[in-house]
């Protein structure tokens, strides 16, 4: 089975893994979305960490520090950065983290992350701004985009045939690469929201 959400916050996320678990959906594997296996129904304790790995030789000595200690790594690749993990043994502790300032370092991480994309995609966007790729002039005069010739001086069906015919590459023409300027925000806001939550744990 497979799911598409979006979380911004771990211990939600946490929650809806369990419940899911409850009802006989295991979790095997996170990409864009999540994959479950189907299961005998068990009250499980899955928590989620964030952390990327340069090489593999360290990933695998993370997963085997956490297999010590009674945790199984169920979903996660090295740079994937959220890593999830079920708890294995009926004793020890609750939590993959020893104390607040650890488990609120995962925000911290993430947020990082998420500045690291938008510092890629800004010299990229100030660069197709100044070799004039981008004309933001497009939404001043949209009739522009439309390459047809005498397009504006028709009438009834035939300009009705032309304009819808080229309308949707206009709009490719004009309009897609606010995608970019558009996901460089998002990353953005995504860093803003992870690193305030990274300061309301800190401060708990």
């Amino acid at each position: 089975m497979r799911k598409w959400k979006w979380f911004h916050n771990f211990d939600k996320e946490e929650k809806w893994l369990n419940e899911l678990a409850s009802q006989g959906y295991m979790l095997v594997r996170k990409s864009i979305g999540y994959e479950f296996q189907r299961v005998k129904p068990e009250k499980a304790i899955i928590r989620i960490d964030y952390r990327t790995f340069k090489n593999r030789e360290d990933f695998e000595d993370y997963r085997a520090l956490f297999e010590d200690s009674g945790w199984q790594h169920i979903a996660g690749t090295r740079s994937s950065g959220h890593q999830y993990f079920k708890k294995r043994e009926e004793s020890g502790n609750e939590d993959i983290f020893s104390d607040v300032d650890s488990k609120a370092a995962r925000y911290k991480r993430m947020a990082q992350m998420w500045l690291s994309l938008a510092s890629i995609f800004l010299p990229l966007f100030a660069v197709l701004v100044s070799t004039g790729a981008i004309d933001a002039e497009v939404f001043l005069n949209p009739k522009a985009l439309y390459y047809t010739p005498g397009l504006w001086e028709k009438a009834g069906t035939d300009f009705w045939g032309a304009f819808l015919f080229e309308t949707p590459f206009a709009l490719l023409r004009g309009f897609l690469w606010i995608l970019l300027p558009l996901t460089l925000v998002l990353y953005v806001v995504f860093a803003f929201k992870a690193n305030r939550r990274y300061r309301n744990d800190t401060d708990q």
